[in-house]
């Protein structure tokens, strides 16, 4: 399944592959090769919590390998024409107060930087609106109205 990244978003996950690959693969082949010299492998703990560790870091490699195969790239340089894009930044007003996001990929979103995903309810909402269009959010404390005051 596609997930959609800005440039920078897709060179971290390269950054985070390349690392689990070139620096913690090494770091579980010493690991296992420790447990290993410590005797019998049947009742070795240390061996069999270190293949479970491997298993994860394995799993993780080939996820992020998929990834980045299917990863969309999103060039914040494409117009958005007065539509709320994937890498659209929005200025949204709620009765509360004015916030600011920029709309990324599931694998961007970090709320504490102001990135939501087009998978969140806010980032569903607002995509193909156009600057003005008030969207409804549903959200666990009820529904919030926003009004999209401004798509950079």
């Amino acid at each position: 399944m596609s997930e959609y990244f800005s440039e920078n978003g897709l060179e971290k996950i390269k950054k985070d592959l390349d690392y689990l690959k070139n620096v913690k693969r090494k770091e579980m082949a010493e690991r296992l090769e420790t447990a290993i010299s410590s005797g019998d492998l049947t009742e070795n703990s240390e061996y069999l919590e270190a293949k479970g560790d491997q298993a994860i870091l394995e799993g993780r490699i080939i996820e992020l390998e998929d990834i980045i195969r299917d990863a969309i790239v999103v060039s914040p340089k494409e117009k958005h024409n007065g539509w709320v894009q994937i890498g659209s930044t929005i200025l949204v007003s709620s009765i509360h107060k004015k916030e600011r996001f920029t709309i990324v990929g599931a694998e961007e979103a970090n709320p504490m930087e102001g990135k939501i995903s087009i998978k969140s309810p806010l980032g569903k909402a607002a995509l193909n609106k156009p600057k003005g269009a008030a969207v409804k959010v549903l959200t666990p404390r009820g529904e919030i109205k926003y009004k999209i005051l401004k798509i950079i």
